[in-house]
């Protein structure tokens, strides 16, 4: 009997990502706060541009994003020419490892990052290095302390997912003029939007030849269906970048509807306040009920408890009552909950589960769990 294909080294070190949950069986009405979506959903003009781009559908899209990278460039004063689209940010992230890792190289991570920087490191050959944060936020010096000859990529999301800490400028700054020029360091934005006058890195990357940064339409654009990303990087990166991208890698309605997403700048401000003032009052309520969090500058809260039993009792509770939250454990958070910041009515009714199983409910939904 022949034997299966043999897949490159790596590979089958990863493990299958697993997104939020959806669905809860047999309940047809369920409140979803677990992929850190926009409870508002997109703006109206995207999903206008989105409907008319059905009559373009026998055509192909336009292979160099001109008019998308244009209105990207236009709303963040960037040169569109370093400007690169992508199928989300996820992709990005997978053409930086193909084009800057592989075999005997080292990608550096951060305790408690984003999944898919092991992932597409894993993918490219290379090896994925762990780094510890402190107290959930990301160390600079633990970063370049496990920078060495094989380094390849760092890279870190600001703000972060899940903890929704953030690493100031200045030690932005620190780390870029300290990692050696030929390590590409990624500042990955996905929830930059949210951080009022924040650049998410911009003007490092204007400092730094090596530095890049990633952000997406899934989050406050809300548009994570259509999956939509664009990194912003020196000409030379670019250029290697769009060299291992597809040339038809984003459909014409992706592109229709992110243009028209990225210039409703009432829309963003919108989400943006509203996303801020649910988001303060959920963290004061959770710690009301003695489930603290560390300040958050995302879309979502970092509830922790006293156990990883503790939590997931309590996952599980919410789960029956029709609240979906997620379980962090997999990003060595077990103690943790993710909770994103929905609507008024779903915060509250979040905030008014927890309250009751940590009070009088918590022994009976112990018991059931």
């Amino acid at each position: 009997m022949n034997k299966p294909p043999k897949p490159q080294p790596g590979i089958m070190d990863i493990e299958l990502y697993v997104g939020g949950a959806s669905t809860v069986e047999g309940m047809s009405n369920v409140i979803k706060l677990s992929s850190n979506e926009n409870p508002w959903g997109p703006s109206p003009k995207a999903a206008d541009a989105f409907q008319r781009a059905v009559h373009d559908l026998h055509r192909y899209p336009n292979t160099d994003h001109a008019a998308l990278r244009t209105a990207i460039g236009e709303v963040h004063g960037l040169d569109p020419d370093q400007i690169i689209c992508g199928v989300g940010s996820d992709e990005i992230i997978t053409f930086l490892c193909q084009a800057y890792a592989g075999p005997g190289d080292e990608v550096i991570h951060t305790e408690h990052g984003f999944s898919m920087y092991r992932i597409s490191a894993l993918a490219a050959g290379a090896a994925p290095v762990e780094v510890p944060e402190h107290n959930r936020v990301v160390n600079v010096d633990a970063i370049l302390d496990a920078v060495t000859e094989a380094t390849r990529l760092v890279f870190i999301a600001n703000p972060a997912n899940p903890t929704g800490t953030m690493v100031g400028k200045k030690e932005l700054v620190r780390l870029a003029s300290a990692l050696p020029g030929e390590v590409v360091l990624v500042l990955d934005g996905a929830y930059a939007e949210f951080v009022e006058g924040f650049d998410g890195g911009a003007s490092l990357v204007d400092r730094f030849p090596n530095v890049v940064m990633t952000r997406t339409f899934s989050k406050i654009y809300g548009l994570g269906g259509l999956r939509i990303g664009w990194g912003y990087a020196s000409r030379e990166i670019i250029d290697v970048l769009n060299r291992l991208r597809g040339p038809f890698n984003l459909s014409t309605a992706q592109l229709a509807a992110a243009e028209a997403a990225v210039r409703d700048r009432a829309h963003v401000e919108r989400c943006r306040a509203d996303n801020a003032r649910l988001r303060a009052w959920l963290a004061t309520a959770l710690a009301e009920h003695g489930v603290p969090s560390d300040t958050s500058s995302a879309n979502f809260v970092l509830a922790r408890f006293g156990s990883r039993e503790e939590a997931q009792a309590c996952d599980s509770y919410l789960r029956s009552e029709g609240v979906l939250v997620r379980r962090v454990a997999g990003y060595k958070l077990p103690d943790c909950l993710r909770i994103t910041v929905g609507d008024e009515a779903s915060c509250r009714r979040v905030a008014h589960l927890i309250g009751l199983f940590k009070g009088a409910g918590a022994a009976g939904a112990q018991a059931d769990d």
